[in-house]
């Protein structure tokens, strides 16, 4: 099995809490994670990936969350002596509770930021539509695939986000991400897989209070396949928590692994 792209955050004395295994969303990238990694990285290693048709990770056809959960794995085996905490941001989240429920083992506390064991509604095609749009061959800055985005996606701050995929080279712009990989699964995507199983190790359900995704009706969804869970909420936060609230995100997840 081909290793997922990652980086490896140190701490700079000794090693003294397990590792920490990060894993991204939907259009995400490990770059979108290094100030938390960073910050997270003062007493153990952490470890965050590029997903699967994502970053600098290899592409393919697949992309199921049997897949996803497969690569996280394999990361844990060869990175991290077998075993590690996990922390996984919505699609990232259910990849790694289908690991939870599968493997479990391979974990000692699991963290689910903003995200569900349930099927959601809505889908992010138009994303797709929009960065297959963009004509990269008049692309020399991001700034001009921006303007063109712009035509089509009205939030500067998610063109900004989609934008951090885009690699602009001397030889030609292209995006990092899958799209057609991405586009042929996004049902599935948003969907939950039914993953059977039971998760009984610490885990924790890191959710924004103004973001949809998880709600008080999703408890009892959770808690039939994590018994131990713990909700925690992030005031003022939404959907992209980490980046909107990073020093609370940040506090809420060391002392969850901590204790």
């Amino acid at each position: 099995m081909t290793l997922l792209n990652h980086d490896i955050y140190a701490p700079e004395g000794e090693e003294t809490a397990p590792p920490l295994v990060i894993v991204h969303g939907l259009f995400g990238s490990a770059r979108n994670w290094r100030a938390i990694a960073r910050k997270l990285a003062a007493a153990r290693r952490v470890v965050v990936v590029d997903q699967r048709n994502h970053g600098d990770s290899f592409h393919a056809p697949g992309h199921s969350y049997d897949d996803m959960a497969g690569d996280i794995a394999a990361v844990i085996r060869e990175l991290c002596g077998g075993t590690a905490d996990l922390l996984g941001h919505s699609m990232g989240g259910k990849a790694a509770m289908v690991l939870a429920l599968r493997e479990g083992a391979l974990l000692r506390k699991l963290i689910v930021a903003d995200i569900a064991p349930v099927s959601y509604s809505h889908s992010h095609a138009e994303f797709i539509a929009a960065m297959r749009k963009v004509d990269l061959g008049a692309v020399t800055a991001r700034g001009e695939a921006d303007a063109q985005l712009a035509r089509d996606i009205d939030d500067p701050a998610m063109r900004a986000f989609l934008l951090q995929s885009l690699a602009v080279t001397p030889e030609g712009a292209r995006w990092k991400l899958n799209l057609d990989a991405l586009d042929a699964v996004m049902e599935e995507v948003i969907e939950w897989p039914g993953t059977q199983g039971r998760f009984d190790g610490p885990a924790l359900f890191l959710h924004g209070e103004k973001s949809p995704y998880v709600r008080p009706k999703h408890e009892e969804a959770v808690r039939a396949l994590f018994p131990a869970a713990e909700f925690e909420t992030l005031a003022g936060a939404g959907h992209w928590l980490h980046a909107e609230k990073p020093r609370e995100f940040i506090a809420a997840v060391d002392a969850f692994l901590t204790r």
